[in-house]
């Protein structure tokens, strides 16, 4: 007994010799050095039934001889405290799962005289574990244990049958075939902060062939700093990826065959009114009338800029899907957009404003793209104020940053568009122009901005001017690099869908 214990009252005293064996809530019983149970407790009782006159090995697992390994006889022989994991069976006959505590009991010349078992049930326990290890294996998606050192200690069955037996090596190697960590790896996101992430990867499985999966981490611990592992869930979107790229052939093709037909119907207009300037000129030599002639010349004149302008049209429509990436100084872009802008908005009577913070830290753009972008907008605004009632129209480029999202917007107070209007924008050769326009700048920029991953959005009302919003996630823009700079867009169709301020909006 602890020294101390001799200063307690003798009824508690008592009380613990007596009583406490049969009061705490674990199974206790004393055997002596033959294995049988000389006393147990009320718990164990109730449990393993009636232990007088019985071996150990008999009241707890039902045998007729001593366990192999037996932990009891161990300290019988060293009288060391031992701590084990059991499987016995209860009164009913179900199976027991149970862990013990072995502690020697000496006698007055210091002689193990008896060991003392206290064990506590965890039957349920080991009933969860079960159910959670059928979880784990049968769940249809991707399941991996991962360590510090990004080594998976466990993997689920669908993994195993994806990936190969590969438990023990670095994740990175088993999903795809590298000799080093993936950048941008969401496990160590988590590692590093406790947190959740997700991110979508393409890996190789153990035949070779290329799959999509999404993967999520999550820390397996209570709070960042007090785990050791982090387990990874991946859901594969091999198939999803398939019926996405055969969706965008198939409406690249829609789109090929409407810029086919809409293109072959452009170039017949303009062949009519080469034929016309051909024909003016020609009875102008005739009659000898310069001024006929003169007519007719203009008419060339007017549809070989149409050939001209189609052609650079075209150009840039199909430059919109290869971008030369760098790092770009944002307003920079705006400033140079503005300056071209401004002598002409000027001599037009029309205010051009450039709305720009301070400064902004530069982000992976086509300088060229995005340039060709805000020129198409500012261009239109111009136009739309000089089809406006005269006097006081205002035309702003403005640029800021939103959470992580760069936005440039031009809006104007001109003659504004209708619904019917704004649906067609981004259609192949729609203009508002009349003649004078070809149709393709605002399919354009469409383009160039879903390859930088961004979106464009419009807000319109007629008579009250329009707004458009090039918006462009950081986190979504190409990076610099041959590789990086490509981007697959949409395919030229009619945009579909409406801005969350109620203007049309377009997005990759």
């Amino acid at each position: 007994m602890n020294p101390a214990s001799k200063d307690l009252p003798l009824e508690v005293r008592n009380w613990i010799g007596r009583q406490l064996f049969d009061h705490v809530p674990n199974n206790i019983v004393v055997i002596d050095r033959q294995f049988r149970i000389v006393v147990a407790n009320h718990n164990f009782e109730e449990v393993f039934g009636e232990p007088r006159g019985r071996f150990c090995y008999q009241a707890y697992k039902k045998r007729n001889s001593p366990c192999e390994n037996c932990m009891a006889a161990r300290t019988f022989e060293d009288g060391k405290v031992r701590i084990n994991d059991e499987v016995g069976t209860d009164r009913h006959g179900r199976p027991a799962h149970y862990v013990v505590h072995i502690a020697p009991v000496y006698d007055e010349v210091g002689q193990v005289s008896y060991v003392i078992e206290m064990s506590y049930d965890v039957t349920e326990t080991k009933s969860l574990q079960k159910e959670y290890n059928i979880l784990f294996e049968r769940v249809p998606c991707y399941v991996a244990v991962i360590n510090r050192d990004l080594r998976i200690v466990r993997a689920n069955e669908l993994l195993r049958q994806t990936f190969g037996e590969r438990t023990g090596e670095h994740c990175y190697e088993v999903y795809k075939h590298r000799s080093e960590r993936c950048p941008d790896c969401p496990a160590l996101k988590t590692f590093a902060d406790g947190r959740s992430y997700q991110a979508e990867h393409v890996g190789v499985d153990k035949n070779g062939k290329q799959t999509f999966y999404v993967v999520s981490t999550a820390p397996l611990g209570r709070s960042s700093g007090q785990f050791s592992h982090v387990i990874e869930m991946s859901s594969d979107v091999t198939e999803l990826k398939k019926l996405e790229q055969e969706r965008l052939v198939n409406e690249r093709l829609v789109a090929v065959g409407q810029t086919v037909a809409q293109l072959a119907h452009a170039i017949k207009n303009i062949l009519t009114g080469l034929q016309g300037g051909i024909f003016v000129v020609k009875a102008g030599m005739k009659s000898g009338s310069e001024q006929r002639i003169s007519e007719g010349w203009e008419m060339l004149e007017r549809n070989v800029g149409r050939i001209s302008e189609l052609a650079r049209g075209l150009l840039d429509l199909s430059r919109g899907d290869t971008l030369e990436v760098q790092l770009q100084d944002p307003l920079q872009l705006a400033r140079e957009a503005f300056d071209l802008f401004e002598p002409a908005a000027r001599e037009q009577g029309i205010q051009l404003a450039l709305d720009i913070p301070e400064s902004m830290p530069p982000a992976p753009f086509d300088g060229e793209g995005i340039h060709a972008c805000l020129a198409n907008l500012l261009s239109n605004a111009l136009d739309a104020c000089l089809a406006s009632e005269p006097g006081g129209c205002r035309v702003t480029l403005k640029v800021r940053e939103v959470d992580g999202v760069i936005i440039f917007e031009v809006r104007d107070t001109g003659c504004g568009m209708d619904y019917q209007i704004k649906k067609k924008v981004f259609t192949t050769f729609f203009s508002t122009k009349g003649a004078q326009g070809t149709g393709l700048g605002l399919m354009t920029t469409r383009r160039i901005v879903q390859a930088h991953g961004g979106k464009i959005s419009i807000e319109s009302t007629p008579g009250q001017g329009s707004c458009f919003c090039l918006e462009f996630p950081r986190q979504r823009l190409p990076r610099p690099g041959a590789d990086e700079g490509r981007r697959e867009p949409a395919a030229a169709a009619s945009p579909a869908g409406s801005s969350p301020a109620g203007g049309q909006q377009v997005s990759e």
